[in-house]
């Protein structure tokens, strides 16, 4: 494993944890917006994480069988929540059905909260990686000296 690589590996973490930030900020944001383009409430996005090897480079088939476990985070995918709306009731309200129940996001605020306090911890660990490779790699360079 190089420095590179270490670095690589982190900079992907924080990449995905700042679009699950987003993607959490956005949750709460629209936590009761009851009516989007598309119609209906708004419906909470998480996005899918997945582990892919590093690109090869020059030398990266010689490599390759050591670095084999070195990966980095990719977001494959943004998907909304399948779980039905809530409804509540309030007949008065211009968007209100027949029967007088409005839908609204199936958001739990609490919830949503404890992951946006996860993805800040994960978001904290990939920088106190990189800050520790960059460490490394300036005490490298010394012994060198």
């Amino acid at each position: 494993m190089n420095f590179f690589d270490a670095m690589q590996t982190s900079s992907s973490g924080l990449t995905a944890q700042r679009i699950r930030m987003n993607l959490i900020s956005s949750n709460l944001a629209n936590a009761n917006t009851t009516k989007t383009e598309g119609g209906g409430p708004y419906k909470r996005k998480e996005p899918v994480f997945a582990a892919v090897p590093h690109e090869k480079g020059f030398n990266g088939v010689l490599q390759d069988t050591m670095d084999r476990s070195l990966s980095q985070v990719k977001v494959l995918n943004i998907v909304e929540d399948k779980r039905k709306p809530l409804t509540k009731y309030e007949p008065d309200s211009p968007e209100a059905n027949a029967q007088g129940y409005i839908e609204m996001p199936n958001i739990n605020v609490i919830e949503e909260m404890v992951n946006l306090m996860m993805a800040s911890r994960s978001y904290e660990a990939n920088v106190t990686a990189i800050n520790a490779t960059k460490k490394m790699a300036v005490k490298a360079l010394e012994i060198g000296k």
